[in-house]
């Protein structure tokens, strides 16, 4: 949650966030670890191939679907495997009502209106066609367009779907033509292991942890949901290739770094967290996920702290993470203050499938601790309910050794 009484942002700032809220450019790129263009487009019954000549591999699935204007998502009864290439090509166009020209499959050049329309992919335009992986309620939509190979993030439905609002839908029809490779063995992507343990990982380090963070006043908050296995920068590589954001600590920095940055999405999505507490101190990163439109009542945001103590020689991180929802009564100061959604489990499972997209996650475990928290309320008396288990994740080896490796570098 984030200070939004009187005491974190006077009139004036207030003032300059609404308009950073309004002047924000909705550009981002595009997660290079899971959308390759290094593919041309195959004339049909041709072999696609990598950049390096060799061949994707014996084609597992060939389907064709055609996606009309008036279709947000379409599942396409497609099971794709973790790491699996989707090869798609669309043909035809869509026109909207207020566009100059009919649009393919690569959509429209976003500009100011898209701000208010919030397209489910911000980084491409309206009428882009788009794919996601997985549940619906934390699957991370891609990119399509007229040609992509796309590394399947995780296992689960593949779906495809048109970029647009569910009021502003266009006229026309794509043709997509869909094709499942097998995973590349030699590929840096890999997929995460879903393990029962991992070494280190046991009631003695869950001992020197405490099940929540607090405030200042030591008043228990946020349960501690994840822990995270790897170096520092390894650490930040992962959020930062998963589309999470650094967040500033202070409104008038936020204002600020708005300005320097020329109000750009990541800028306005910084918008400070509150400082909260674990092992004596403020937290050492606030992460945030969501568009920029929203984040003023709602964003995926947590919390981690670097550990005293490290796992079998590794570095060992730990995080609390929730989902802001709206606004509700703070009840240490009746001041106004962000609600999380209850149920912390689905922000926990969110954190999980982002990083893992990355590819540069190696293992992924669920522990219960035997002091499991399973109920509580957050330092300013909202409600919420867990199953009690801790996310581990455990980064790859090669993340971390390329991360050293550039540590090195820099200080030689």
């Amino acid at each position: 949650m984030y200070g939004l009484s009187g005491k974190g942002m006077d009139n004036g700032i207030r003032r300059s966030v609404i308009v950073l809220a309004v002047m924000v450019i909705a550009t981002s790129p595009l997660r290079a670890q899971l959308v390759r263009d290094d593919h041309p487009q195959a004339p049909q019954g041709k072999e696609i191939r990598q950049a390096g000549g060799e061949p994707l591999g014996k084609r597992r699935i060939s389907q064709e679907i055609q996606l009309t204007g008036d279709q947000l998502w379409s599942d396409t009864g497609i099971d794709v495997l973790p790491g699996e290439h989707i090869v798609v090509t669309a043909s035809g166009k869509l026109s909207y009502a207020d566009a100059k020209d009919d649009n393919t499959a690569d959509g429209i050049p976003r500009g100011f209106k898209d701000l208010l329309r919030i397209l489910p992919f911000n980084g491409a335009g309206r009428g882009a066609l788009i794919g996601r992986v997985g549940d619906a309620d934390v699957a991370q939509p891609f990119l399509l367009g007229v040609h992509r190979d796309v590394l399947a993030p995780v296992g689960g439905k593949l779906s495809i779907g048109i970029n647009q609002t569910a009021d502003d839908t266009g006229e026309g029809t794509f043709t997509v033509h869909i094709e499942i490779f097998p995973a590349d063995p030699h590929a840096a992507y890999r997929v995460a292991r879903q393990v029962n343990d991992i070494p280190g990982v046991d009631a003695n380090l869950f001992s020197k942890i405490p099940r929540r963070i607090a405030d200042k006043q030591g008043d228990p908050g946020d349960m501690v949901n994840f822990l995270i296995i790897g170096s520092e920068s390894a650490m930040q590589k992962v959020f930062t290739s998963a589309g999470w954001v650094k967040v500033d600590t202070d409104v008038r920095d936020t204002v600020l770094h708005g300005i320097l940055e020329s109000i750009s999405k990541e800028s306005y999505l910084t918008m400070p967290m509150s400082p909260l507490y674990l092992f004596g101190r403020s937290q050492d990163y606030g992460w945030a996920h969501a568009e920029p439109i929203k984040v003023v009542a709602s964003r995926n945001h947590l919390r981690i702290w670097k550990a005293p103590f490290d796992v079998q020689g590794q570095t060992l991180w730990v995080g609390a993470a929730t989902h802001d929802t709206g606004f509700e009564k703070d009840n240490r100061n009746n001041g106004l203050t962000h609600k999380i959604d209850p149920d912390i489990d689905l922000e926990r499972d969110y954190v999980e499938k982002t990083l893992v997209s990355t590819g540069l996650v190696s293992e992924t475990a669920h522990i219960l601790p035997s002091d499991s928290l399973k109920e509580a309320h957050t330092t300013t008396g909202g409600s919420f309910h867990s199953d009690g288990r801790v996310l581990i994740l455990k980064l790859e080896a090669s993340a971390n050794a390329s991360s050293a490796s550039s540590k090195a570098r820099d200080q030689r």
